[in-house]
């Protein structure tokens, strides 16, 4: 009778476990990678007028989206982070920043739009300068 007992017991962790580890696999799948901007949107979020700022004065925490864009293989991980926000400019109704991000090539980068109103990056776009 003990040794049913133990064996149920085992049986229920290894089922348990194998839940478990299905969940965090199906939703490792489902994470939504970073978007590529379309031109249109990129265009919609220019204004005349865009003006530069200092990285400190912008108010989006731009580090988990560099996490994302590193993780999808789009920004290299060699690049130091002191390094790689190079400008920061916004648009002239104050809606969209456009962030600059270095690459290893020089006057290539990654340049992410952020809407200010929602808060959150739109998605990135690469530019050649």
């Amino acid at each position: 009778m003990h040794h049913y007992l133990r064996l149920s017991f085992i049986v229920l962790f290894v089922i348990t476990s194998c839940f478990c580890i299905y969940f965090i696999i199906k939703k490792r799948r489902n994470r939504k990678a970073p978007k590529l901007l379309s031109a249109e949107k990129y265009n919609s979020s220019m204004s005349e007028g865009m003006k530069e700022i200092s990285s400190k004065d912008s108010f989006f925490n731009i580090w988990p989206y560099v996490s994302e864009l590193k993780a999808a293989k789009i920004l290299s991980k060699k690049i130091k982070e002191s390094e790689l926000v190079h400008k920061v400019y916004r648009n002239s109704t104050e809606d969209f920043e456009h962030i600059l991000l270095a690459t290893e090539k020089e006057n290539h980068f990654v340049e992410v739009v952020v809407d200010r109103n929602k808060k959150k990056a739109m998605g990135y776009l690469f530019l050649d300068l």
